[in-house]
């Protein structure tokens, strides 16, 4: 968002802070399929999330 946004904004935001939007692929850990011939089904459900304050950038959580 613009600076404007920003304006009288002395405590939200101020600290600096990185939040990484991204990962390193190489910390995930593999191992063989014990089973490779069973078909399997996974479902995610995640009612909850969180997200990023467009004006100061600090995270955010909701249901």
């Amino acid at each position: 968002m613009r600076d404007r946004a920003k304006e009288g904004l002395t405590k939200l935001g101020s600290q600096g802070t990185q939040y990484k939007t991204d990962y390193d692929p190489s910390l995930l850990e593999t191992f063989d399929n014990k089973h490779p011939d069973n078909d399997y089904f996974v479902k995610f459900n995640c009612p909850e999330f969180t997200s990023l304050c467009p004006i100061t950038g600090q995270p955010d959580f909701a249901n």
